[in-house]
């Protein structure tokens, strides 16, 4: 398994694919654990998200000169796996029993 570097995620979405056009919406992107400045806007100081709907991606814009290779953007797999893990999660709380008191 290797690891790469992502934006965190603060807010969870959707993700729809019909095929031609991959639609990511809804999702709050913050800055990746490197917390580099390229994604800040040079004056307001913000973060913008950059979704490549022919891709299927959605990352952080990057105002930096040269190629920011601080993160990387997410895939639509990888934020279709997100929700399907918190479906796993949601199930196995309903799931559960009451504890004994």
């Amino acid at each position: 398994m290797s690891r790469s570097r992502k934006p965190s995620v603060f807010q969870v979405g959707k993700v729809r694919d019909d095929g031609r056009t991959v639609v990511i919406s809804g999702w709050g992107l913050g800055l990746c654990a490197a917390g580099c400045a390229c994604h800040r806007h040079p004056v307001a100081g913000h973060l913008a998200i950059e979704e490549d709907q022919a891709g299927g991606k959605l990352g952080l814009a990057s105002y930096a000169e040269d190629e920011c290779e601080c993160c990387e953007a997410w895939t639509a797999e990888e934020l279709g796996a997100i929700l399907r893990d918190l479906d796993t999660v949601a199930g196995l709380q309903a799931a559960q029993e009451p504890l004994a008191g």
